[in-house]
């Protein structure tokens, strides 16, 4: 058997991956989830904010009528840890084609008292039933061949900002966006990547909500160094994506009074666009880059 054939029957599949396991919620009762977040989606010492909506959007599609997130926004209101957390879920409103949740995500500080991390508000359907008209003005971002642009493995150094996540994940960066990575930012505020994960899973509606949140923030291509923690995060998922590693483009046009927004949007191996993301993020200087 050749490589390529060993490696084809090695990759994940969906259901059966480390991303399906670490985003698994267990059912207290209705409403009320348990799960574990594992350390192994961290940056720095926080955990990742496109994990952590995967999370709530597992327990979301286990609770509403319909599996399939349309639109989910996030408030991130503090740091989410690796450990014991709950998720609680409430219906909004059902509808035949749309149904709305909203859903919380706590842990216990270090009094025991509950915190809450992360509230979303979102709404799920069927993608499959959408009609397949599309017109659109967007086009996909311009990569060089994935054997031509660069991840975290592929530095002498650790990556600044690099953390126990890039383990989880395949991230090949379009070299025209790397140049924070040797001291010399463009200062155009874009980041590219090719982007999958690390055990060859293909994308889907839920890890979509991790890949909008997942590569290096567009600051670092400012010239900016410092933790950019996301304070909002808006996902759009247009259309279940098709086999293949997907392409992740971000761009920041305004960086002001301490924040800057975020602009993403993902192509999926048939050159269509499965989702759009818009964050808000606050920039703090001095300290170790990073993203939670």
């Amino acid at each position: 058997m050749s490589e390529q054939a060993i490696a084809s029957d090695r990759r994940a599949v969906p259901g059966d991956s480390e991303f399906d396991r670490d985003t698994a919620v267990s059912r207290r009762e209705p409403g009320v989830y348990d799960i574990d977040l594992r350390a192994g989606w961290t940056i720095g010492n926080a955990v990742n904010g496109g994990y952590l909506l995967a999370v709530l959007g597992r327990a979301l599609a286990d609770a509403l009528p319909h599996s399939d997130p349309f639109t989910v926004s996030a408030h991130y209101l503090t740091a989410s840890r690796p450990g014991p957390a709950v998720v609680r879920t409430e219906t909004v409103r059902t509808g035949r084609t749309l149904s709305t949740g909203q859903a919380s995500l706590y842990q216990r500080d270090e009094h025991g008292d509950e915190v809450e991390r992360l509230r979303v508000l979102a709404s799920y359907g069927d993608l499959d039933a959408l009609p397949d008209d599309v017109r659109t003005t967007a086009t996909p971002p311009a990569l060089p061949p994935m054997d031509q642009c660069f991840g975290p493995q592929d530095g002498p150094t650790p990556v600044a900002g690099g953390s126990a996540i890039t383990g989880r994940l395949m991230l090949k960066l379009d070299p025209a966006t790397l140049g924070w990575a040797l001291g010399a930012p463009s200062g155009k505020g874009e980041m590219r990547s090719w982007f999958g994960l690390a055990d060859g899973r293909d994308a889907d509606p839920l890890s979509l909500l991790l890949a909008v949140d997942a590569l290096p923030p567009t600051a670092f291509e400012l010239g900016l160094s410092g933790w950019v923690p996301t304070v909002e995060l808006t996902v759009h998922v247009r259309h279940r994506p098709a086999p293949g590693p997907l392409r992740v483009s971000i761009t920041t046009r305004n960086l002001a009074g301490g924040f800057l927004e975020e602009d993403a949007e993902v192509w999926d191996s048939s050159d269509r666009l499965v989702a759009q993301s818009r964050q808000l993020a606050r920039v703090r200087l001095g300290r170790p880059a990073s993203r939670p």
